[in-house]
């Protein structure tokens, strides 16, 4: 981990309490930091909620065993280095390990792999690097349907970078993941572009050498042929809030947390709250990629009182509390991100308020629409998918996309670009207006802008503005 000039200065004086006691106790409460930066895997994601179908448990191991297999094995990443000096270090010999995925060079860029279940698309599997939908026989799992090569970041004014979702590649059983996932990573490693981190990361590779060429890639190195894709389907994204009861009987609670930030405030405390009710109950924790929180592994005769506990600090177990911003994610951007161009958290909450008036007045209020916010093109909220997506140009200013949808799986295209701040809620009214009269039966809002196409929604707002 290298630290900036301004972070060293900021660090330097603590260095030694703060940060070492923070380090100490992420890794004494059984958590690590290890590739949570750096040009190697960053994550495999897979569903959260321990739920009613036996072959959950089975997908949530082979998840860890991949996240171990795709882990650098070199003892760098323990490593601190502040003005350009080493201040803590392993031993000579154990930084000597050679890496016998990533090699000497590492990977071109971050890469990141999700495992999606039948029907749900809550991990985004198609914004992923690598994405691994579950096929099941009954509750039996049977193998992957593996798709590769989607990624949302993208830099405004630079035409070669663009977001992308993965292409279908192939089926597996579940004896080849590790195997497979490893092998496409090295075709990464050995492919990916090294001369333009803006254009390094996997999906460029996919996206201009083919699938057919990347598939031969990988079953050469293999020395085996993989079977052809399945179809696949995705009916949902669940947030899997409220109580649904697990496999063995016991009972999970999902929490709405607003962009992810668990703080207390004069209403809901709810950090205060989470920590007694841990405390107390002891359930298992999970987080889902819709930034909430599920309390797990919780018996029947239990569910009462934690329920009455969490609702002392003002907490709901109800989702439908949360409103409109149920189904809206911001990234952290402005003051906590270096990249931020724009607000994104701070600023989106109350932007989500005014649609949600709108939409209550227009008789919609019990509609869903994903919205999705960035304080810059790198999609961390992934706001190129969903139904609405701002994404942060400059100061104050959004380019809109409209036209994906509520599973995912399409990309949103740019509808207005360099909108301010202030004039988001009179944009997207004329919409929603539009949407209700003109709508489908049961059409969401971002398959209605995609069946009518941006273009002629530009003249039908015009139309309704000068009428």
């Amino acid at each position: 981990m290298r630290l900036t000039t301004r972070q060293s200065i900021q660090l330097h004086g603590i260095l030694k309490g703060d940060i070492w006691s923070t380090i100490h106790d992420i890794n004494a409460s059984l958590l690590s930091t290890l590739s949570a930066c750096g040009d190697v895997n960053r994550n495999v994601m897979a569903c959260p909620a321990p739920s009613a179908n036996r072959a959950q448990a089975q997908v949530q191991e082979l998840a860890y065993k991949l996240a171990m297999h795709l882990a650098p094995r070199s003892k760098a990443y323990h490593e601190i280095w502040v003005d350009g000096e080493k201040v803590h270090t392993v031993k000579e010999e154990e930084d000597e390990v050679v890496e016998p995925m990533y090699g000497a060079t590492y990977l071109p860029r971050k890469f990141k792999v999700g495992i999606a279940f039948p029907g749900d698309n809550c991990v985004d599997a198609y914004t992923q690097d690598i994405g691994f939908i579950v096929k099941l026989d009954g509750e039996q799992l049977t193998g992957f349907t593996v798709v590769l090569g989607g990624g949302m970041g993208m830099t405004n004014g630079k035409k070669e970078t663009f977001p992308l979702l993965g292409k279908a590649f192939a089926d597996i059983t579940p004896d080849q993941i590790l195997q497979v996932a490893e092998t496409i990573v090295t075709v990464q490693r050995d492919y990916g572009d090294r001369t333009n981190r803006k254009h390094a990361r996997m999906k460029y590779v996919v996206q201009e050498r083919g699938v057919d060429w990347f598939k031969n890639e990988v079953e050469q190195r293999l020395g085996y042929k993989l079977a052809p894709p399945s179809e696949v389907h995705f009916h949902d994204v669940e947030d899997h809030l409220g109580w649904s009861q697990q496999a063995d009987g016991h009972w999970f609670l999902g929490l709405f947390v607003e962009n992810g930030r668990i703080k207390d405030t004069e209403e809901v405390r709810l950090r205060e709250g989470l920590r007694t009710v841990i405390r107390e109950f002891q359930p298992g924790i999970r987080l889902t990629p819709q930034q909430n929180i599920l309390l797990t592994d919780i018996p029947e005769d239990q569910r009462s009182a934690l329920e009455a506990r969490l609702q002392e600090f003002g907490i709901s177990t109800d989702p439908t509390t949360a409103g409109a911003y149920r189904y809206a994610m911001a990234c952290p951007a402005y003051p906590t991100c270096g990249l931020a161009v724009a607000e994104s958290e701070r600023l989106f909450p109350s932007i989500v308020k005014q649609f949600e008036e709108d939409l209550h007045d227009l008789g919609l209020g019990d509609e869903r629409i994903s919205f999705r916010m960035t304080g810059c093109p790198n999609g961390c909220a992934r706001p190129f998918v969903g139904d609405v997506g701002f994404v942060g140009r400059s100061k104050d200013l959004y380019n809109i996309y409209l036209g994906g949808n509520w599973t995912n799986t399409r990309l949103s295209e740019p509808y207005l670009l360099s909108v301010k701040t202030e004039q988001l809620r009179e944009t997207l009214r004329p919409l929603f207006t539009l949407w209700r009269d003109e709508r489908q039966p049961q059409e969401a809002f971002g398959d209605y802008c995609h069946r009518i196409g941006l273009d002629n929604l530009k003249e039908k707002v015009a139309q309704v503005t000068v009428g």
